[in-house]
């Protein structure tokens, strides 16, 4: 169950609609999930500041089981996250960044449970 966030310094006019399904896509492509267990959220128009610079940019966490664990992993979906990223918003690479949290089944709440138990 990936947990995507986008948070971007760029106003909600300027990001493509529908930007949140595309990067639902995306995620389920990179991190081979299925499109129905990845939750995207994205916040715009926020204030920011990347490198020390306040020039607009964003940054992306991707949160989930199984999939983020190692530097190997990663370095493969941030490429393929760059990619996306790059092409939806307009921004050069330098001004994203992209973090990645490895999470157990137990700490992920679903159905008056947790993932461990379904």
């Amino acid at each position: 169950m990936p947990f995507v966030e986008l948070d971007t310094s760029l106003p909600a006019e300027r990001l493509p609609p529908g930007l949140a399904q595309t990067l639902c896509t995306a995620a389920a492509d990179v991190l081979g999930k299925p499109a129905e267990r990845v939750n995207v959220t994205v916040r715009s128009g926020l204030p920011m500041v990347l490198s020390g610079s306040a020039e607009p940019c964003a940054q992306l966490v991707v949160s989930s089981i199984g999939v983020v664990g190692t530097a190997e992993q990663n370095q493969q979906h941030s490429a393929r996250f760059f990619d996306v990223l790059t092409a939806q918003l307009g921004l050069g690479p330098e001004r994203i960044v992209i973090r990645f949290y490895p999470l157990e089944p137990w700490q992920i709440g679903k159905n008056r449970t947790v993932m461990t138990f379904l």
